[in-house]
C-alpha cells in the first residue's frame, strides 16, 4: 500500500496533472513533491500502470533553453549525421556505428 492517495484511470480530481500534462501546458513539477497517483489495472494480473500526478498551483514555467544549450544540441545532432569514415553528413541520423552504408558495405566487400 502507499502512503498516497490513489485514483482510478481518468478520474483524478481537478488541479492535478501528470508530467505530460504539465509539459503540455509549459509547466514543469519544479521540485513539488508527488500528491497522487492514477492508476490502471492491466490484463492477466500484471503489475498496475501508474501516473504520478502534482499539483497545478506548485507547478512552475518550463526553463528556456540558453544559446549555449542550443548549439550543444546542435552540435550533438549533427555528429550523428555525420559518418566516422568517408565525413560525409546526412540529412538522418546514422546507426550506432556512424558509418553510412556506403563505408558499411566497401568494409564488408573483400
Amino acid at each position: 500500500m502507499s502512503s498516497i492517495p490513489t485514483y482510478p484511470w481518468k478520474l483524478a480530481p481537478a488541479g492535478l496533472a501528470t508530467r505530460r500534462q504539465l509539459a503540455a501546458a509549459g509547466l514543469r513539477p519544479g521540485g513539488s513533491p508527488v500528491v497522487a497517483q492514477l492508476e490502471r489495472r492491466r490484463r492477466r494480473g500484471r503489475t498496475p500502470l501508474l501516473a504520478y500526478l502534482y499539483e497545478l498551483g506548485a507547478a512552475v514555467p518550463k526553463r528556456e533553453p540558453t544559446e549555449g544549450n542550443l548549439r550543444a544540441v546542435a552540435a550533438m545532432l549533427a555528429a550523428r549525421r555525420t559518418c566516422r569514415t568517408c565525413g560525409l553528413v546526412y540529412e538522418y541520423c546514422l546507426p550506432a556505428g556512424l558509418i553510412c552504408l556506403a563505408c558499411d558495405n566497401a568494409a564488408r566487400t573483400p
